[in-house]
């Protein structure tokens, strides 16, 4: 079956099909780096970093760019208040960005090109608009002229006649229209600037996204995406800047996340419900909160809430459990392949023809997810029977590590930063003395021990086999 995915562009499921055969060019806007990114922005990077990895599973080559806004005002008024350069302000965000994403499984950009290191490429573009009468210099600033593109407002289906009626038209306005943007900005005294034929300055927003996606993927790409808030005007305005300087397709499919709400309630600064990433991550498992990222489909609203995201960790561990279970399993005394082994790669087979059945309509990973909680019961139920095979055993912890390799979830749990950690040998002998102390009815002593392996989060689980442990 082949990958269908809902392109914005026209509103439907559409069938993947790529501009070059086995290759996925794919964009997808990154962030302003100016502080630490909030668990919104972190939707985008959850999502699309998991559509790339189900491409590449399913064999395709994925070129990946994701960008760095690395000059604006944002960055210009922190690097002002904090006494430093724009580039500092940036560097230092960035860091905390990889780290950040690092932690939430995140696999890097192929590129992560920044603004401020492709400047003549974002020059270069919008001189060919000006050339072609699609922008004009006002006063030191360059406008686009958002009329002459006649299928602006395609993306976001809004006519251009209903946003000009919604314009808000400024006094003394440089712009030619109240619709038009800016591609470049004169630099106010003081400010991080560069030379152009216009003077010195700095690109306005949109153009950027542009010129980096041409110049690391090329006129035409196969994959633009990002969250919905960027649908209009910073995803309309690319399409208009770069269909009217090359006079072709920008991006063939469009694909946009849905909104995250802090308990219901739209996440804002002003409302005291802003959540960093960075103080996210002091508190919760990265992996949960992927997880949760995941359950829900990618263009719905997700609503985060301590609760919710306290289910998806309960949820990862049943999942982690069962993966333990076969492991445990696997490690003492089993059979040959036994007489039902058809039947049960047959199941396996059934698992996997739904999970790719689902992320193959849209990516969808809260099906997905489902089919994951079927092959832990059936592998629960396995590792039950008084007779196992090796094969059967091995297979249901392949299927796991892949299902969960797709999904950038990691089966290990964090580890203890205790700087004692109990050995492994000496957790062994522990439990051989938890358990003779238990057959001995001496249950203080086997309570302290129970206590010391909850201290060093080292989670045991009694089995028909014995006792098996795992650092949680």
């Amino acid at each position: 079956m082949s990958i269908q995915l809902y392109n914005t562009l026209t509103r439907q499921k559409e069938v993947f099909e790529p501009i070059e055969k086995g290759e996925v060019k794919m964009y997808v806007c990154g962030p302003t780096v100016y502080n630490y990114i909030h668990i919104g922005n972190a939707r985008p990077i959850i999502v699309f970093d998991t559509v790339r990895r189900y491409f590449e599973y399913r064999g395709y080559h994925v070129k990946f760019v994701s960008n760095f806004t690395d000059v604006d005002d944002k960055l210009i008024r922190v690097a002002d208040e904090l006494k430093v350069t724009v580039p500092e302000v940036a560097d230092r965000f960035i860091k905390a960005y990889e780290e950040d994403t690092a932690a939430l499984g995140v696999e890097p950009a192929d590129v992560h090109p920044r603004v401020t290191e492709n400047m003549p490429e974002i020059i270069a573009l919008i001189a060919t608009l000006i050339d072609k009468g699609y922008a004009y210099e006002s006063e030191g600033d360059v406008y686009y002229r958002t009329r002459k593109f006649e299928n602006y407002g395609a993306l976001s289906h809004q006519s251009l006649h209903d946003l000009k009626v919604g314009a808000r038209v400024e006094e003394d306005t440089a712009k030619q229209e109240p619709l038009d943007f800016v591609l470049w900005k004169a630099a106010k005294p003081g400010e991080i600037s560069w030379e152009s034929a216009w003077g010195l300055g700095r690109p306005g927003w949109h153009i950027e996204c542009s010129a980096m996606a041409e110049k690391y993927l090329g006129k035409t790409i196969d994959i633009h995406a990002g969250g919905q808030d960027l649908q209009f005007p910073h995803h309309e305005n690319e399409i208009a800047q770069s269909e009217a300087a090359h006079d072709q397709t920008f991006a063939r499919y469009w694909m946009h996340n849905g909104y995250m709400n802090i308990d219901d309630t739209k996440m804002s600064k002003s409302l005291g419900n802003f959540i960093t990433v960075h103080e996210m991550l002091k508190e919760h498992d990265p992996v949960a909160f992927r997880f949760f990222m995941l359950s829900v489909h990618y263009r719905n609203p997700i609503n985060y809430s301590p609760a919710l995201l306290a289910d998806a960790q309960n949820g990862l561990e049943r999942l982690r459990t069962a993966y333990f279970n076969v492991k445990h399993r696997l490690s003492v005394a089993v059979d040959n392949e036994p007489s039902d082994a058809d039947a049960w790669y047959e199941q396996l087979n059934e698992v996997q023809r739904d999970f790719e059945r689902e992320m193959d309509d849209d990516f969808n990973t809260a099906n997905a997810i489902t089919t994951l909680y079927d092959l832990a019961k059936k592998a629960n139920i396995y590792v039950a029977k008084n007779h196992v095979g090796f094969g059967i055993l091995e297979s249901f912890m392949h299927a796991f590590e892949k299902y969960f390799a797709i999904l950038g979830l990691t089966l290990a749990t964090a580890k203890t930063s205790t700087a004692d950690q109990l050995s492994d040998e000496e957790i062994e002998q522990l439990i051989e003395e938890r358990d003779l102390a238990r057959n001995e009815r001496r249950f203080d002593r086997s309570d302290e021990i129970r206590d010391l392996f909850k201290g060093q989060q080292i989670i045991l689980e009694d089995t028909p086999q014995g006792t098996r442990w795992r650092r949680g």
